[in-house]
């Protein structure tokens, strides 16, 4: 009897490798196999066929054809088998790696909306606040050298506290000055509370999503270091640019008169 293959996919949600022979399944609820394009559970319709929905495992090779590191086994949000240095072979170094993204990509993604924000409503005329890049230049209420000593300790305290939550997840939940304050017991890396204003749920989607914003961030934010250091502007000069003549303002004029 003729079969018909129905699946809802999301383009978003799809990764290089994930459609592979052996992640197919019929109707599997197995936690091995997470449903990326969920459909319906096989029906007999009108017409005497069967409509089958295949449920494709939501991790895949970030290289098709190329076998993932045993270690990096599907169960992280982001993971696609990357790691070609093995950088994370060492279960300790993991743990700690997979901290640092999520932190760097964090920052990154505050840093990117703080060059580009201010560049915007500037453009626009709603505030006049100078470029990021020339943001040291700016007066404040302290020297530049004295804001970076209160910046290293603050950082400092709040990186060794956060190293030792990775270490004994917990162990820092109390707030060590203001006794009132404490997180609640959650994952390392989602301390909810008073971060977590909007009471976001860390689902596996919403820390999928996190990560992959957070790489794009971090390539961002070194794209506009590279794309200053090369046309001496900001991105969205840039853009403008390249908007006005695109034929003649793109990168490869930009490497070739530099």
């Amino acid at each position: 009897m003729a079969a018909t293959v129905t699946t809802q996919a999301s383009i978003a949600g799809f990764r290089p490798g994930a459609v592979n022979s052996r992640f197919l399944t019929a109707g599997s609820s197995s936690p091995s196999n997470r449903v990326l394009f969920p459909g319906r559970l096989p029906a007999s319709s009108s017409n005497g066929r069967n409509n089958i929905s295949l449920r494709v495992q939501a991790k895949g090779q970030w290289l098709p054809g190329l076998a993932s590191p045993t270690y990096l086994n599907g169960s992280l949000p982001g993971d696609n088998g990357f790691d070609p240095l093995g950088l994370a072979e060492d279960p300790a170094n993991m743990k700690w790696f997979v901290q640092a993204e999520l932190q760097n990509g964090r920052w990154a993604m505050l840093g990117v909306a703080g060059m580009l924000l201010p560049e915007v409503l500037t453009k626009i005329g709603i505030i006049n606040v100078p470029e990021w890049y020339d943001a040291g230049k700016a007066e404040y209420f302290a020297s530049s050298s004295t804001l970076f000593v209160i910046e290293f300790i603050l950082f400092h305290y709040v990186e060794i506290r956060r190293w030792q939550d990775i270490k004994n997840p917990g162990s820092v939940n109390q707030d060590p000055i203001f006794k009132q304050y404490s997180l609640p017991p959650n994952e390392v890396g989602y301390p909810g509370g008073i971060f977590n204003p909007l009471n976001f749920a860390p689902t596996l989607q919403a820390k999928e999503k996190e990560i992959a914003n957070g790489r794009l961030a971090m390539l961002a934010f070194l794209g506009f270091l590279v794309q200053h250091n090369v046309t001496g502007k900001g991105p969205l000069d840039n853009l403008l640019q390249h908007l006005s003549d695109p034929w003649h303002n793109t990168i490869i004029q930009t490497i070739k008169f530099y």
